[in-house]
């Protein structure tokens, strides 16, 4: 008597079905980048529920086959410029591409290009090349044109992102479906408080926290601080704060009109000229001693303000500044300065996102490098 077979396990089935999804992009010769049938196609054709289909295809989105957008469909991946078919003879072209992928594509997405962003290229560009990977950059001009970046970089295959955000408070929508998709992203330079997500940024804070000591130290009692407006970005958010904890570990007064946001972010294009914004700041608190600045760029507008109006710096006023560009070292008076390290930023940044690109199970990781 022959035994009653058992039926299928769901388990098995939408492997059965993600098999049979990949039999038909063959046979439509579908290429990178065409529709695949959806979720409700599947479960028509083949007799099987909406969440089996749907397991199916998100197990080919596991493997890189396809990809899915939402509100959009599923569509064909397009990790490679042209699909070979079962009986083709494979072109030059194809054989030179497959080749290529051999090596791993990390991209790197900043908001802008400055002497800091430009220090953190290079430092990436020497990472991606001591792993034989290749990096692909992106200058982001808005925070639209981040979440495009982002699908696009995704959409052709790349491996895995290192995100330099836009200033922004809040994770964007494409970074959050990302991380939902477990997609291998590192954030840098911000963090993102309401959601868990691998970052690896400075400390903003304790650097900030530390001028303002030396400032101390140096016998000044009388200290201002001057940035950028915050604009939502954590980096400046962190400076300000380390700048309050000092002057009350060290049970100095906080006095509210030594403190000052400027009203645009500062012009570099008119940086050696005087900024009328801070003559006004300095020339209101005649008794300020010293100024923390929020970056270098503001210190040094900050000190060719000063200088317009004939107050000695630092013999009538010390002026400190966030960042170690390159250019405070080269105003009238060099700058003392924050100096953040660009190089353990891109190395702790690329070590975590190639744990992610293989598949490291471990829970968000943050990375704090001191300054």
């Amino acid at each position: 008597m022959e035994k009653e077979q058992s039926p299928k396990k769901p388990s098995q089935l939408y492997l059965q079905i993600s098999d049979k999804v990949k039999s038909i992009i063959q046979s439509r010769r579908l290429q990178p980048h065409d529709p695949v049938p959806s979720e409700g196609e599947l479960a028509k054709l083949f007799g099987v529920s909406r969440m089996t289909s749907k397991l199916a295809l998100e197990h080919l989105v596991k493997q890189g086959i396809v990809y899915r957008l939402p509100r959009r469909g599923t569509f064909l991946s397009g990790q490679q410029d042209e699909v070979s078919y079962e009986g083709e003879i494979p072109s030059k072209r194809q054989l030179l591409a497959e080749n290529e992928k051999q090596y791993k594509q990390i991209a790197l997405i900043v908001p802008h290009l400055s002497d800091y962003t430009s220090k953190i290229i290079e430092a990436s560009e020497n990472e991606v090349r001591k792993h034989n990977c290749d990096l692909i950059l992106k200058i982001s001009k808005d925070k639209e044109d981040e979440e495009r970046c982002l699908q696009r970089l995704v959409e052709g295959g790349i491996d895995g992102i290192i995100l330099f955000p836009q200033g922004r408070k809040t994770c964007s929508d494409q970074v959050m479906r990302l991380k939902l998709q477990q997609f291998p992203i590192v954030i840098i330079d911000r963090i993102f408080r309401e959601v868990q997500i691998d970052s690896v940024y400075h400390d903003h804070y304790k650097g900030s926290y530390e001028m303002t000591k030396y400032l101390i130290e140096k016998g000044h009692r009388e200290i201002g601080y001057t940035s950028n407006p915050i604009d939502n970005i954590t980096s400046r958010e962190e400076r300000y704060h380390g700048y309050i904890q000092a002057l009350l570990d060290h049970e100095i007064s906080i006095k509210k009109q030594y403190i000052h946001f400027k009203s645009a972010p500062c012009d570099t294009s008119y940086i050696s000229e005087s900024d009328p914004e801070q003559e006004t700041f300095i020339q209101g608190n005649p008794d300020m001693t010293a100024i923390m600045c929020g970056d270098d760029y503001v210190a040094i507008s900050t000190l060719y303000t000063a200088m317009s109006m004939n107050i000695s710096v630092p013999f009538q006023l010390s002026l400190v500044g966030f960042s170690d560009i390159h250019l405070s070292a080269l105003t009238p008076i060099p700058l003392t300065t924050v100096r953040q390290d660009t190089q353990k930023l891109a190395q702790s940044a690329f070590n975590l996102l190639m744990k992610r690109v293989n598949h490291s199970l471990e829970k968000q990781i943050t990375i704090k490098i001191e300054t």
